[in-house]
């Protein structure tokens, strides 16, 4: 595993094989010198030069540096290898002690080394190659003869005897050095678009990775601004409980007082009341008339008689159901407690709690979204409001305008977005057969490509046949969900690049359907298809 780990290691990013004389550019990484002098090449003329690995650009063409540090590990690394021996070629003629061959001798069937090779013959028929093991490989399986010449109907490299007496005869030849320049051309353009489509390939890595690190941020950021919201939260709930409480006990111990003092009063008028009546007991059950006649302080017990005189019976009557008539309403009442006044404050001070809570953490609302006539197919009826749209059988004889959709029963709103976060809400529930999405003011008014969804200018989320798809560039994607609903949302991120798809499936939590990302280029207008019934749209009152 350690061996794996260090030969991934040693590996040029470019041919993916082990470094051959590797050198390193300015940014520190590291390829075989002639696979990057290669891409540099294919970088002329571009107007700057690039390195295949993190991109940093220079406007002049880098200067190469060679790793001898690096150089030296490839090295130990190769020998340290079991099998590296078996793929060494050694000369054929230097037998005693052997030393590697430089070229080898497909006529002779020989591997040469610098020695050997200077007395070698160098006769035409006598063709030169890399040093090979299997010099079988290099010869037609046919003749038993060198492979000089390549085939460009077949596609195959054939020898001097296929060109005359095989089934190449009248074929369309090149040379070996020149169908291989040619393929290397090609492979070198391929390579050019290769090079552009990593580029553009890791350009967009990187976008998402920025993109993910900002909704990371944000949420990062949204999460700590939520926890200090719930603590202010508990702190101003807590506080108006101490508020309301301490005005309830306030309020009860002024009530309290007051009772006290009407319990004393009557306390003393009830002493009073029973010393008067164990006074006329008293007189009652003397049996001496004169005595009782004589009782100088009946007057006085007179005075509160119930029958001694008519004013005096009603003002006594009176004075007694006024002080029931209190005391029932006290009662009555919650025992003296301004209840009304209690909930007002609790009332009050939870109202003002929210208020303060919406304006430090704002909370979007759905746009007020209002369809455009002039955009509207003539098989469409639009409501006065502008916010309700249905199929109509019968053409509504608008005037023919470059911005009214022709052949789709379509309209958009009049309403653009080019920044920001916006969502709004539509009711489906009169239509069976819908498309509700975001277009560019570009999108064609005539045509096939005027559908929604059926172009690169607009996004969709489209009903049919009792099935759900959402669809851009006419790449619809099944959604093997029901939207269970009557209500769907619509958000876009502007700069997030982000058009999402929701079903408000009350009273469960809201259902993400699907989300398209792309860079936008135009504004955007609120879209609508009807193909039956009747479509509306209306305001939110949910949270994503």
């Amino acid at each position: 595993m350690a061996s794996a780990d260090l030969r991934a290691e040693l590996e040029c990013s470019v041919c993916l094989n082990i470094y051959t004389d590797p050198v390193n550019l300015k940014c520190g990484h590291n390829f075989c010198r002639d696979c990057i002098d290669r891409v540099l090449d294919t970088q002329e003329g571009s107007g700057g030069y690039s390195c295949p690995e993190c991109r940093e650009k220079s406007e002049e063409r880098p200067a190469l540096q060679r790793n001898i540090k690096l150089r030296n590990i490839v090295d130990n690394f190769l020998s340290a290898q079991p099998d590296q021996e078996e793929s060494v070629v050694f000369c054929t003629y230097c037998v005693d002690s052997p030393v590697p061959a430089v070229r080898s001798c497909l006529h002779c069937e020989v591997s040469l080394c610098d020695k050997h090779l200077r007395v070698h013959k160098k006769s035409p028929e006598h063709i030169l190659c890399d040093p090979t093991l299997s010099m079988e490989s290099r010869k037609c399986s046919v003749h038993k003869k060198i492979l000089e010449y390549y085939c460009t109907e077949d596609d195959i490299c054939i020898c001097m005897s296929c060109c005359v007496i095989g089934g190449h005869i009248g074929h369309k030849m090149e040379s070996l050095d020149e169908a291989s320049e040619k393929k290397k051309e090609t492979l070198m353009n391929v390579l050019k678009k290769l090079l552009k489509q990593r580029e553009g390939t890791e350009e967009r890595v990187q976008s998402l990775q920025e993109h993910r690190r900002e909704v990371e941020e944000k949420a990062a950021g949204d999460t700590k601004r939520v926890s200090a919201l719930f603590r202010e939260l508990r702190r101003r709930l807590e506080d108006l409980k101490k508020r309301v409480r301490g005005e309830i006990s306030r309020r009860a111990e002024l009530v309290s007082l007051y009772m006290s003092d009407m319990i004393r009063e009557l306390e003393v008028k009830k002493d009073e009341l029973s010393r008067k009546m164990r006074d006329i007991e008293e007189l009652c059950n003397l049996t001496d008339p004169l005595t009782v006649l004589q009782e100088s302080d009946t007057g006085d017990l007179c005075d509160t008689e119930d029958d001694t005189e008519d004013d005096t019976e009603d003002e006594t009557e009176d004075e007694t159901e006024d002080d029931t008539e209190d005391d029932d309403k006290l009662l009555h009442d919650g025992g003296g407690l301004d209840v009304a006044e209690i909930s007002h404050t609790l009332h009050t001070g939870i109202s003002d709690i929210i208020t303060e809570v919406n304006v430090s953490f704002y909370i979007q609302g759905a746009e007020d979204i209002l369809l455009d006539v002039s955009t509207a197919s003539n098989y469409l009826q639009i409501s006065d409001d502008r916010k309700t749209v249905s199929r109509s059988d019968i053409d509504q004889n608008r005037p023919e305008t470059p911005e009214r959709f022709q052949d789709y029963p379509q309209v958009l709103s009049s309403q653009s977005f080019s920044s920001g976060q916006h969502y709004w809400e539509v009711d489906v529930g009169g239509s069976d057969s819908w498309i509700v999405g975001m277009c560019y003011p570009s999108i064609e008014r005539r045509g096939d490509q005027s559908v929604i969804g059926g172009n690169n200018k607009s996004w969709g989320l489209y009903r049919g046949n009792d099935r759900y798809w959402v669809i851009h560039d006419s790449n619809g994607i099944f959604l093997p969900l029901n939207i269970s609903s009557k209500r769907v949302r619509i958000y876009l991120d502007y700069e997030g690049g982000r058009i999402s798809f929701y079903d408000l499936c009350d009273p469960t939590p809201i259902q993400h359907l699907h989300t398209f990302t792309t860079t936008f280029t135009e504004p955007l207008h609120a879209g609508v298809c009807v193909w039956g019934g009747c479509i509306k749209i209306c305001g939110g009152n949910r949270e994503l």
